[in-house]
């Protein structure tokens, strides 16, 4: 199954770092949180990850075209012109790069990759958020409701889009940037049929919106809620904090 990760917006709330490079770039402890968020997927088994760019995307580019070899040791012979690597290192990780546009909205940068994607089910999750959840069994609760998309749903507070859900675990309602404290959010982490493609319009369609509250309305959004971990880099305080946690060795996401 592949993962999809949304990597393109401005990052507008933490300008301090993303005046210079995209969110998802950010590091935590020295690697980009993006870097992260793969490695907790990878950690599942899950190794082909289709990554939505648009801000700043040369840098992601650069940085995984470099990663074989930064992450290697190499001789330079300068005499002979030749380069010796030593000691390889390389991921399983099948990483496919698009450009989707500067000012695409969520949702249309979903309905760009659809060619990556084909006719099958795929994961989705935003590039700048790390969890402790266990992905398998997320996919298999998706499997089992036989609904169209499946949401991890959290509960850090108010500032995010609220979820209505019953007692079966269906979302009757989805209510972006709600601002109800102690509500069920949005986590990201989520898995789709290839039907939701369906859902979305073009390039102006935000995803939060139109496709999420219409597959609520049609009994056709799930919510796997999870009381677990998790964290979003939305500020200079909230990079901070994950730093702090991998400097404690106290990272609830890091399993490798």
């Amino acid at each position: 199954m592949k993962v999809v990760i949304l990597a393109g917006g401005f990052g507008t709330r933490i300008t301090e770092e993303s005046q210079h490079i995209p969110k998802p770039m950010i590091e935590i402890g020295g690697k980009p949180i993006l870097w992260h968020i793969i490695k907790e997927y990878s950690h599942f088994g899950f190794n082909e990850f289709i990554v939505c760019c648009g801000y700043k995307q040369h840098v992601i580019k650069e940085y995984f075209s470099d990663y074989y070899l930064d992450n290697s040791d190499i001789t330079f012979d300068m005499g002979k012109n030749e380069m010796t690597v030593h000691k390889t290192f390389s991921e399983p990780w099948k990483i496919t790069l698009v450009d989707t546009g500067l000012n695409t909205m969520t949702g249309g940068r979903i309905k760009r990759i659809k060619e990556y994607i084909g006719d099958e089910p795929f994961m989705l999750t935003y590039g700048d958020g790390v969890c402790d959840i266990d992905i398998k069994k997320l996919v298999e609760y998706h499997n089992k409701k036989g609904k169209i998309a499946t949401i991890t749903a959290i509960q850090p507070g108010g500032k995010f889009g609220a979820l209505a859900i019953d007692d079966k675990n269906n979302i009757s309602s989805f209510i972006e940037k709600a601002r109800e404290d102690g509500g069920w959010i949005n986590g990201g982490y989520m898995v789709l049929n290839p039907e939701i493609f369906d859902y979305i319009k073009d390039d102006t369609t935000v995803f939060e919106k139109e496709p999420l509250e219409t597959l609520a309305k049609n009994g056709e959004l799930v919510a796997y809620k999870y009381d677990g971990f998790w964290q979003c880099m939305d500020t200079l305080k909230d990079k901070m904090y994950l730093d702090n946690l991998l400097a404690q060795n106290n990272a609830p996401w890091k399993r490798w």
